[in-house]
């Protein structure tokens, strides 16, 4: 059964996009730990980030890096938390968290943002790549 990140990448699912190449996907976590929670994926299902291929891996980091510095220029944070974590999705996800400090990392810690909120902070973390 294909996993909720596979219908997202075949357009089943709706998401709120702010990159994509052949390979990868980001867009933003509908629960977010911070505004601008961004999730970047490999377009390929696969459950576990270290049974990917390393050109596949890498090039997941190469992707997940440019929208991090995207989500930088359209946040206000000190900086960008990575997390990898997995249970959640058996689909391989990168976790890009804006952080104010380390509760920002904690995922129990949520924040919300309303659907036109998080059409105009994808629109603008995209105009940011």
């Amino acid at each position: 059964m294909a996993s909720i990140f596979t219908k997202i990448v075949n357009g089943e699912i709706s998401c709120y996009k702010i990159a994509e190449d052949e390979n990868y996907l980001a867009f933003l976590d509908v629960n977010p730990n911070a505004k601008g929670h961004t999730l970047c994926i490999p377009k390929q299902e696969i459950n576990k980030i270290f049974d990917m291929e390393e050109e596949h891996y890498l090039g997941l980091m190469k992707f997940s890096r440019k929208v991090a510095k995207a989500v930088e220029k359209s946040v206000e944070c000190k900086r960008i938390g990575v997390a990898v974590v997995g249970l959640e999705v058996p689909h391989v996800h990168v976790h890009l968290i804006p952080l104010q400090d380390m509760d920002d990392m904690r995922f129990q810690r949520k924040t919300s943002l309303t659907p036109e909120e998080f059409q105009d902070l994808a629109k603008q973390i995209a105009s940011n790549l």
